[in-house]
């Protein structure tokens, strides 16, 4: 949006600045998004969108070795993308809360306008 005298409005600059996030949460918000900046990562919750699981199924699923899973979810767990749940020697995996369908959503959303734009 031009508002006023391009590049000379020091007050506008200052109110722009004031309503701003702070470096550190968007450095935060950054290190969040390359988490799922992965393919592996998001087909990891593209299948837990459907449910909570175990690594077995989730690699079975993906057709993907255990250790590679495991390594993926440590890192989505990290990042509070998704949560785990021990019953007895089992750990089960599910997505941590609604944002993150959310987020995988819009995404989608977003992508599939763009290419109807085209």
């Amino acid at each position: 949006m031009h508002h006023g005298n391009c590049c000379k409005d020091e007050d506008y600059v200052k109110s722009v600045q004031l309503n701003m996030d702070n470096i550190e949460l968007i450095s935060e918000l950054a290190d969040f998004y390359k988490v799922l900046g992965d393919t592996t990562r998001l087909r990891i919750l593209n299948t837990l969108l459907q449910g909570e699981m175990c690594v077995g199924t989730i690699t079975d699923v993906l057709q993907m070795s255990q250790p590679s899973v495991s390594h993926q979810l440590r890192l989505l767990k990290q990042a509070r993308l998704i949560k785990a749940r021990k019953e007895g020697k089992w750990v089960f995996y599910s997505i941590d809360d609604a944002h993150v369908q959310i987020i995988y959503e819009i995404g989608l959303t977003h992508l599939r306008e763009a290419y109807r734009k085209n």
